[in-house]
């Protein structure tokens, strides 16, 4: 690869806008400054539309069932057992310095070493941005709050954040498919059937897909009449991609699964304290869970709402014979946790967080590396 080593070293100052001179990314200017501000995102009708239209589907959706009760929500919701509500808080937000540990570890192996304070705050951050404005911009916030906080090429970063939402799809789908196994061990109906093979289509290509990235992406983009600053991009891109040690696969794989268990057990935690004695269990949890977490990915609405909240009910109440009030009850319940929670928190961390004020002096590689021990 044709990457400059020199980009990468820690002990030079942080890569200035002229130094990194590669194609923008949406929202993300590399050479001319900044994205724009959260407020002006929000102000933005197209971020305005993306909010307002699936919360008037998704209420037009559940008026249109005819054993839906409206008036039965906030009592539901007021019954619910608080110290379950609590377990699923908690195990959902440990999930975030689970997280930021397992991106740190990518960043040090594509040589840009992080504390793990620093990438837990800078994740959940991103979470915020994810849950306010559409097309999953809080991954490129993330690239670019890491880029001037840390003196990271935005593009290493961009694939070290790609790299772990192939950890992320890979643990999503098999552990869809062992807990939807389990689950319907006694029978799985033509739905669920299709779930699960969709599940291993889509793990089938990409493993294709990285594999022919891995051995022919390099030599295809130099082959291709492609500026020099999109052939520097890609070879950064790739470096932080694949910069992933083997001895460091078995943990990273560890911290995976451990993630999505948490939401697993949230939305478990959840259900049980709704207190409808649905026959759900752990598999079932972790089964609704994945297919809930891989709608977040929709590009369309901010955190996938209105997929995920219709998604949901559906499961639920054809799967696990859920009423459709009780269904949206649980939904709600479990948004406000995920989403909601994250809205506000995630709110408050980014005004008094410094990492969102701007630029500010990278530490030479001496003084990150005993940051990063630390």
């Amino acid at each position: 690869m044709s990457t400059d080593n020199q980009d990468l070293d820690h002990n030079s100052p942080a890569v200035s806008e002229t130094e990194e001179k590669i194609p923008d990314y949406p929202l993300v200017h590399e050479e001319s400054g900044p994205p724009p501000s959260l407020s002006s995102r929000l102000r933005d009708p197209r971020t305005i539309v993306s909010l307002v239209i699936p919360i008037i589907v998704i209420v037009l959706v559940l008026v249109a069932f005819p054993s839906f009760h409206f008036d039965q929500l906030p009592s539901l919701i007021a019954q619910a057992n608080p110290w379950l509500l609590l377990a699923a808080f908690v195990v959902y937000y440990l999930g975030f310095p689970l997280r930021g540990y397992r991106w740190s570890i990518l960043l040090k192996n594509a040589g840009a070493p992080i504390r793990l304070r620093d990438s837990t705050e800078i994740i959940f951050i991103s979470w915020l941005v994810n849950c306010l404005v559409p097309a999953k911009l809080g991954d490129v916030y993330r690239a670019y709050l890491v880029k001037v906080n840390n003196g990271t090429s935005a593009s290493l970063a961009f694939g070290t954040i790609f790299i772990e939402r192939v950890f992320d799809l890979f643990a999503i789908v098999l552990l869809g498919l062992a807990a939807g196994f389990w689950s319907f061990r006694s029978g799985m109906s033509p739905e669920v059937q299709l779930i699960l093979i969709i599940g291993l289509v889509v793990v089938a290509l990409l493993a294709v897909g990285l594999f022919l990235v891995r051995n022919f992406g390099s030599r295809l983009v130099r082959r291709l009449p492609l500026p020099t600053r999109v052939i520097d991009f890609y070879d950064r891109f790739e470096e932080g991609l694949f910069s992933i040690k083997a001895r460091n696969v078995p943990l990273l794989g560890l911290l995976t699964v451990l993630i999505w268990m948490t939401e697993a057990f949230r939305l478990y935690f959840v259900v049980l304290a709704m207190g409808f004695n649905l026959p759900m269990g752990i598999s079932g949890g972790l089964f609704v869970a994945l297919i809930a977490s891989l709608l977040t990915a929709i590009p369309f609405t901010p955190a996938g709402l209105g997929a995920v909240e219709g998604a949901v009910v559906v499961i639920l109440t054809s799967l696990y014979g859920a009423t459709p009030t009780q269904a949206a009850a649980i939904v709600l319940v479990d948004r406000a946790i995920s989403v909601l929670s994250v809205i506000i928190f995630g709110g408050i961390t980014y005004i008094v967080s410094d990492k969102t004020k701007g630029p500010r002096a990278t530490p030479n590689a001496a003084e990150t590396a005993e940051t990063a021990a630390g």
